[in-house]
């Protein structure tokens, strides 16, 4: 009985030394985090790879949609057909389906 009440102490002491040196750390990852998605590069890089991959996802949709439209039933076809018009003219309004910009 003596060793399990050392071993669970041990555990214990153990468990609340850990979390706390383990919360300091994530605290740092945090903030490091943090402060470089504040950076104005990757702000930068990470807008231009949004912006080119809503054009490519844009180019596929018309694509799949195009070779999909003769083999769905018309109902489905329909709904493509006025998906890829109102596609045509997101791009110029500045806005994409999700209603976020494109700068």
């Amino acid at each position: 009985m003596r060793y399990r009440l050392t071993f669970i102490a041990g555990l214990a002491l153990g468990y609340v030394l850990g979390t706390r040196a383990g919360r300091e750390r994530y605290e740092k990852l945090k903030k490091s985090a943090r402060e470089i998605a504040q950076n104005p590069a990757v702000r930068n890089t990470a807008e231009s790879a949004a912006q080119q991959t809503r054009t490519y996802a844009g180019k596929a949709f018309h694509s799949v949609s195009e070779k999909v439209e003769g083999r769905v039933p018309e109902s489905v076809a329909g709904r493509v057909r006025s998906l890829r018009e109102r596609g045509g003219t997101a791009g110029t309004a500045g806005n994409d389906d999700w209603g976020t910009s494109n700068t």
